[in-house]
């Protein structure tokens, strides 16, 4: 029998390494058909897990009180396993550089109990030629056998979005890559265990890495088109969204929105390839015009608030602001590079502290990494302006007497609403006279 076969018998295991937003869902969907030992180094996640809770909201509490995962956060179980798939996060550092640290200790660590017939896939974002040059050599060093004659690898870039219930691992198209055809074919196999969208076999693992790359940074080049038409159309007193619905009756026409572009993926993937670009004598010119646009987004959006508080004769370093949503997305406890931290720190600028208030977000995430403390919906009282920064389902359930409760005074025209998503109707508050701006 291939790995495969042993596989699908349960004679081999496939363990994941790395148990977040990404990881996670692939471990629970193998684990329905076959033996999956989940692995990361985190010993609090691993403890949530076992006690049947999920705090990536990705699965769901008794999903994961029921799953056959095998949990652990011990690295020599890994030796149990023959069919290891890498998943963890490729950040970036302060200087938009790309920090290839997780996923080069994820490799060490595989290394280090990686056994003879073994196939290790990569699912983390990187540059084409990471896999082949950098992690290949560090299996090879740590565990003293040769790729290609002792274990074989390949690449299959993640596709599944946090916090999506529609497109999930199951059906959204896997493209899947090998270091020949033999590796390619037991990959795509394994694959198909659980992808019910099928598999695409790429021609070779730097294409797969290419096409991951291309995807986030094409919808950040075109989230950043429509950042810049917001801008020029503020400037012309023209609702962007009007136009856009106009727009959109073509048949053609991309359906894209303004808008903060944090997270994971989209925020970061565009420097991997230009990374790259620069490596080999490149410069862009087109992906990093966009990605400037977008992380500007949040000192644009302070810009505004400014102006409107000037506008409602609110003296701006005594204002009172709170911030509804902190994560990268809707719906979705990630606060991994969030931009709304931007406009957070821009307040800084004008000595103002807002109040931040998300009942979706990873408590403790924030507090680790951002060191921010969130307040109550019930906290918000006597506001200046209110900043919806993410369109989490809660807040679109406000209706108007409840946001008009967290202003000031009874005096709408002084009241600032800054609907950076358009999760309102805009009619509804101009009819009042609050001074209402969205993207």
């Amino acid at each position: 029998m291939n790995l495969y076969e042993q596989i699908l018998s349960k004679h081999e295991k496939i363990s994941l390494v790395g148990l977040g937003y990404v990881g996670l869902p692939i471990a629970v969907a193998f684990a329905k058909k076959v033996s999956v030992l989940g692995f990361d180094i985190s010993k609090e996640k691993i403890e949530l897990y076992k006690s049947g809770i999920d705090p990536t909201k990705e699965v769901g509490n008794d999903i994961i009180k029921n799953t056959s995962v095998e949990f652990t956060s011990e690295a020599r179980d890994l030796a149990s396993a023959k069919f290891h798939i890498i998943a963890v996060p490729t950040p970036i550092r302060d200087n938009n550089m790309p920090d290839l640290e997780p996923v080069k200790s994820a490799t060490k660590t595989v290394g280090k109990y990686l056994k003879k017939d073994s196939i290790v896939v990569f699912e983390s974002t990187v540059y084409p030629g990471v896999t082949e040059d950098i992690c290949i050599p560090i299996l090879e060093k740590e565990s003293g056998l040769k790729c290609g004659l002792d274990f074989k690898v390949g690449y299959s870039p993640e596709r599944i979005n946090p916090g999506d219930k529609v497109h999930r691992l199951e059906s959204i198209v896997k493209v899947v890559s090998g270091t020949d055809k033999e590796s390619l074919d037991i990959i795509a196999k394994v694959y198909e265990i659980v992808v019910e969208a099928g598999v695409y076999r790429a021609e070779s693992i730097k294409v797969a890495e290419a096409a991951k790359v291309i995807e986030n940074s094409q919808r950040d080049i075109n989230i950043a088109f429509m950042n810049e038409l917001s801008m020029i159309f503020n400037k012309l007193g023209i609702d962007t969204n009007e136009v856009l619905k106009a727009a959109r009756t073509k048949w053609n026409f991309l359906n894209f929105y303004p808008g903060l572009v944090g997270g994971h993926c989209i925020g970061v993937d565009p420097y991997y390839l230009t990374y790259k670009a620069e490596e080999v004598g490149y410069h862009s010119q087109i992906i990093l015009s966009g990605r400037r646009i977008n992380d500007d987004m949040g000192r644009y959006v302070v810009n505004n608030l400014v102006k409107n508080l000037i506008k409602a004769n609110v003296s701006v370093k005594k204002a009172k602001i709170a911030i509804f949503g902190f994560t990268f997305k809707e719906n979705c406890p990630d606060t991994r590079n969030t931009k709304i931290i931007d406009i957070i720190n821009e307040l800084k600028e004008y000595d103002i502290k807002p109040m931040i208030i998300d009942p979706v977000a990873d408590i403790d995430e924030a507090k680790n990494v951002y060191n921010l403390e969130f307040n109550k919906i019930t906290d918000v009282t006597k506001m200046d302006a209110i900043i919806f920064a993410v369109a989490h389902d809660e807040f679109k359930s406000f209706k108007q007497s409840d946001i008009k409760l967290m202003f000031n005074n009874n005096n709408n025209s002084s009241n600032i609403i800054m609907d950076l998503k358009g999760i309102f109707n805009k009619q509804v508050y101009k009819d009042l006279n609050y001074i209402y701006w969205r993207l």
